[in-house]
């Protein structure tokens, strides 16, 4: 199972001191904290992309192509990348390259974001939401795993004998986690595929994620990739931790309280009641944890957001630490001794390549496949 932390790159005002850092500031912090998840022994590094204040993240390949060069085993994904906004051809292209660069390990997720107006910025229309993301994704499939591209769709214009560059490295696309809080449609589409599913489990009750998991799972095994329970699940998570939990409560609330996506609403107390966020001790961070498998079952990535609504470098990178340190080696041990048998780990591009090898395929240009048939979503 791999455990990591991700990054929605918001720049919010500190509420203790009332300092906004800079956009270069905050950059630069960004770095700092995903060069420090690979020292803790963090497995996963993830960043989204956003196109407007008060985030930072709009080319979340930059940032990633630089700690490509500067990690050594952190695997580096995306939180979410904009299926519904960003040209297809330019994901293949740009994701393609970050793998070769940073010697395969690179995945993503893709999902439709939560800013509405990012539409119009990039020429298209929000009401066309799910038929960008089911036709976008369909070519990004084709892009990767046919040489030669002959294509035609409604949202942009054809393409004839195009090939994307770079190919994929070894032959093998990047695995794809298809992200999303509350649209089934995205769960179908990545059970359709027999692509991983993320659900950000941040915003809802367990019973929302317990059902939107359920069926992915469903529809996964619907597709004839396997058993469900060995369909590719991850979870995100929000954490904040002191050794003393009262300490842990009293530190975060000024920065709950003044989030700028769940501030001046419910109360710490309340929201860490009905979601899955949690403040208090290591230890009441590893139980909450581990009672996540009670209602999604054995899954293979568990991330989690620490560094969201202006908290200092200095106390996420002691988050840090404590997560390295005290949570996720008992996480690591507790969920392999509970893990089912058959449920496979998460997928890395070595075990894409390893399973492409025994499966005899060849490479994906030569079977129109990297894994699973191509297809294409009605």
């Amino acid at each position: 199972m791999q455990f990591g932390v991700f990054t929605v790159s918001d720049i919010t005002p500190d509420p203790t001191t009332g300092r906004t850092p800079t956009e270069a500031q905050r950059i630069q912090d960004v770095l700092t904290i995903a060069k420090h998840a690979e020292q803790v022994g963090l497995d996963v590094f993830a960043i989204g992309e956003h196109h407007n204040p008060p985030f930072f993240s709009s080319s979340p390949t930059t940032t990633l192509g630089y700690l490509a060069g500067v990690t050594e085993t952190l695997q580096l994904s995306t939180s979410t990348t904009l299926i519904t906004t960003n040209d297809p051809v330019k994901i293949a292209e740009d994701f393609a390259m970050l793998q070769h660069v940073a010697g395969g390990r690179v995945d993503l997720m893709l999902g439709r974001g939560n800013t509405g107006p990012v539409y119009p910025w990039f020429g298209q229309d929000i009401r066309q939401g799910l038929n960008l993301a089911v036709e976008n994704y369909a070519l990004l499939r084709k892009l990767w795993d046919t040489e030669v591209v002959d294509w035609e769709g409604h949202f942009r214009t054809p393409l004839q004998g195009f090939t994307s560059t770079p190919r994929p490295l070894d032959g093998v696309a990047p695995f794809v986690w298809h992200g999303s809080i509350r649209s089934p449609e995205i769960a179908e589409q990545a059970a359709y595929y027999g692509d991983g599913f993320f659900h950000n489990h941040i915003f809802w009750p367990a019973s929302h994620t317990k059902r939107m998991v359920e069926f992915y799972r469903k529809r996964w095994e619907h597709h004839g990739h396997g058993p469900a329970e060995r369909a590719i699940v991850g979870l995100g998570g929000q954490v904040f931790m002191r050794h003393n939990s009262q300490d842990a409560v009293r530190e975060f609330r000024p920065y709950f309280d003044n989030a700028p996506v769940y501030g001046h609403g419910p109360s710490l107390e309340d929201f860490t009641r009905e979601t899955p966020l949690t403040v208090g001790s290591p230890q009441q961070v590893i139980e909450r944890t581990l009672g996540f498998r009670a209602y999604v079952g054995d899954y293979q990535r568990q991330l989690f957001l620490i560094d969201h609504a202006g908290l200092p470098l200095k106390t996420v990178l002691e988050q840090l630490d404590l997560l390295g340190e005290e949570v996720v080696p008992v996480l690591r041990k507790e969920f392999a001794a509970l893990r089912a048998p058959g449920v496979p780990d998460a997928p890395t591009h070595a075990s894409l390549v390893a399973a492409r090898d025994a499966a005899g395929t060849g490479s994906p240009d030569d079977t129109g496949s990297a894994g699973t048939q191509e297809k294409e979503v009605a």
